[in-house]
């Protein structure tokens, strides 16, 4: 218990003295999950939109996989990405092995599916709703799609927060095409299970602080979103 006091103190002083190597992989953590999921979401949402209102031959089997996806283990994702931008893979030309890049694309491939999925769902529920009116009036499909997302944005953000989650936890897929190489490719999570194992527990504790911390304050500004918009709505 002792040593653990010391070492939860220890944390606090790294995280209240602003700790130039623990901020720096506060700061490297976020840039790559904040990316990955901007992207996943400026691919996912549109697809989700047409997954919901399109009817096609294969349409039921693309979702199921979608789905499947959703639980896809990040280790499989991590040695596929590997084996993809390796030097001997078809993306081996970009070099992007051991650098965040490549640490994007693994966390891309896991939020996708997340996206994807849970926006059709959504989307499907409002085709449902807006299908003969669109049909009467003659809306286009690219309005359709813009006011699909616009009108559920409460839904989105809640799939938005579910894919940052996934992302910022993430550690088998980082860390096999990250390395984990010290000022260039060491995260939050790469980091808490190498000082963890090495012994080194306050540097373990503030970043588990801190990306405690970050889930808390991100799930009060979606619930704040969320009251606004049903606010703006109900007018």
């Amino acid at each position: 218990m002792e040593v653990f006091l010391k070492a939860f103190i220890t944390a606090l002083e790294l995280i209240l003295n602003f700790d130039i190597s623990l901020y720096e992989i506060v700061g490297l953590s976020l840039q790559i999950s904040i990316t990955s999921l901007l992207i996943a979401s400026i691919i996912g949402f549109p697809i989700g939109v047409f997954l919901a209102i399109t009817q096609f031959s294969g349409r039921s089997f693309i979702i199921s996989i979608f789905n499947s996806l959703m639980g896809m283990p990040p280790v499989v994702v991590g040695l596929i990405v590997y084996l993809l931008v390796s030097r001997s893979g078809p993306l081996g030309w970009l070099e992007i092995l051991y650098t965040p890049y490549a640490m994007i694309f693994a966390q891309l491939l896991l939020i996708l599916p997340i996206i994807i999925s849970l926006s059709t769902q959504i989307f499907e529920e409002l085709h449902k709703e807006y299908k003969d009116f669109f049909i009467i009036f003659s809306v286009p499909p690219k309005k359709s799609i813009i006011i699909y997302i616009s009108d559920s944005k409460d839904s989105l953000i809640t799939i938005f927060l579910a894919g940052f989650g996934r992302a910022v936890s993430e550690v088998g897929a980082v860390i096999i095409v990250g390395g984990n190489i010290d000022h260039v490719t060491r995260v939050m999570t790469t980091t808490i299970a190498l000082e963890t194992s090495k012994g080194d527990l306050p540097l373990a504790l503030a970043l588990g602080i801190i990306l405690i911390f970050i889930s808390l304050i991100i799930n009060i500004i979606a619930n704040k979103l969320k009251i606004k918009i049903n606010k703006e709505s109900s007018l």
